[in-house]
């Protein structure tokens, strides 16, 4: 589904990310670890195009969005949370979802300023599937709270919700379980889980090795802007460079 190829990313002297090469297959989840500094969270800008890569190249679906505007790349399918919550605090969680699915609205400026019968028929979809994602993430009960008022877990909820609305086809999260309790943690593998059985491809960053290893399929290992190691997660567990990336914690580190 996703591909990249030799993908560098150089900032002056300082090469963040270092002719990484890895795919990613249609319907897994696939994690991506590493200390801190290994480059993740630069990776992922270069795949949304937040980042313009130094060199190599990204493939979606069998076409090059290497360099496209983060906006064209999530019109293709591919979607990014942030590692700190980006949410409008002062307004509901279902006004939040329904603002998310922007890039779904078929009416034009002129009609939606106009009320249109395309807008009106847009708006009442829109909320119809805003409703339906919360219910879905099990946020149905908060819907109308204002999302200031929400807890972490939900709030990190409501900002995979917001990008579930723009129905992507592969959703990158970047550390969705930071800062969470490990009731909040359960709470949250379990929606991952949920977004992959609807179909939704899944890549996350994510430092939890607990969770990581739960619920990954694949997990790409990362050190110093280079790939040291790909496999399963006991194959992960395993891994000798991984160990020594980690400083040999592999119980507390790794989730063993």
């Amino acid at each position: 589904m996703l591909e990249t190829r030799a993908l560098t990313k150089r900032f002056g002297g300082l090469t963040a990310v270092d002719h990484v090469s890895f795919s990613v297959n249609r319907g897994e989840i696939l994690s991506m670890i590493g200390p801190n500094g290994a480059g993740k969270s630069t990776l992922f800008k270069l795949i949304t195009g937040f980042l313009r890569p130094t060199g190599g190249l990204v493939r979606f679906d069998g076409e090059k969005i290497t360099g496209l505007a983060p906006h064209l790349v999530a019109r293709k399918g591919v979607v990014r949370t942030s590692q700190e919550t980006q949410i409008f605090r002062d307004m509901t969680a279902l006004e939040n979802v329904v603002i998310g699915h922007h890039l779904r609205v078929r009416a034009g400026a002129f009609g939606l300023l106009l009320n249109s019968p395309q807008a009106r028929r847009d708006e009442a979809a829109i909320r119809g599937s805003a409703v339906e994602i919360l219910d879905y993430l099990d946020l149905g009960r908060v819907k109308h709270e204002p999302a200031r008022s929400l807890p972490h877990g939900h709030l990190r909820g409501l900002e995979i919700a917001i990008a579930m609305a723009a129905a992507p086809k592969l959703l990158l999260l970047d550390e969705p379980f930071t800062g969470m309790n490990p009731q909040e943690t359960d709470r949250a593998v379990e929606m991952v889980r949920g977004i992959r059985d609807r179909g939704v491809t899944v890549l996350l960053v994510e430092h939890d090795m607990r969770a990581v290893m739960r619920i990954s399929d694949r997990i790409i290992v990362l050190n110093f802007g280079r790939k040291i190691a790909e496999g399963t997660p006991g194959e992960i567990q395993r891994d000798a460079a991984v160990i020594e990336a980690y400083l040999g914690r592999a119980e507390e580190d790794l989730g063993v």
